[in-house]
């Protein structure tokens, strides 16, 4: 009894994702990633060429891991700790940094296209399945059942993407234009940053100017 009653309080507790992410990182709409460091290489990878710069995976993760959490409106900041780092070397970061997640979100949008592509073929087969359904209710059972197969696919991978895939899609775009977006500072010392109204308005302009720029 007292096993089963456990359970049922597990099952009943909630979450506190918004509270704890408002505590941790997000102050006035943006969310500030704390990362220290002591050497170069906890950033980079230390197996990348000169000029063929790659980040660290376990950077990364750290990164993308509470990226994940963070609401679609949220810019980031990053903020690395460090007493270490030469100004070439946080030329160099900041730069793959940037250059990592721009990849990134070049790898999003070609499989957006592809996926829009397979969505506009499968709208014409879905017509053209139509028309063939209409002409030919002469027809004997077995043809018209190829027809009413080929219609119910186009049907069905049309419904997938328009419910399913093309909101993932969305949301994995955002996604990756958020951290494509990221701002990265360097400082002595952590300290927890309270943003003023104009600070928010000159990130937000600078992360839109930015942007722009790409859709040039």
């Amino acid at each position: 009894m007292h096993k089963h009653k456990i359970v049922n309080l597990f099952e009943s507790r909630k979450g506190q994702m918004d509270e704890l992410l408002h505590r941790d990182f997000i102050n006035n709409g943006i969310a500030t990633f704390p990362c220290r460091i002591s050497s170069y290489h906890d950033i980079i990878n230390p197996l990348s060429a000169k000029q063929y710069e790659t980040p660290n995976p376990d950077f990364t993760d750290y990164l993308e891991s509470g990226a994940a959490v963070l609401p679609p409106d949220c810019p980031i900041v990053l903020d690395i700790i460090e007493d270490c780092l030469t100004e070439e070397e946080r030329k160099i970061i900041e730069a793959t940094i940037h250059e990592y997640y721009a990849y990134k979100l070049g790898l999003v949008e070609k499989e957006e296209k592809r996926h829009k592509k397979r969505f506009l073929i499968m709208t014409v087969g879905l017509i053209i399945a139509g028309f063939l359904l209409w002409f030919s209710q002469g027809l004997d059972e077995v043809p018209r059942e190829l027809f009413f197969v080929l219609f119910w696919f186009m049907g069905d991978t049309l419904c997938d993407y328009l419910l399913l895939t093309g909101h993932d899609l969305r949301r994995d775009r955002r996604a990756a234009g958020q951290l494509a977006s990221i701002k990265v500072n360097f400082s002595k010392s952590f300290d927890e940053s309270d943003y003023t109204r104009e600070e928010v308005d000159k990130l937000h302009s600078e992360i839109e100017q930015d942007i722009k720029k790409t859709l040039k």
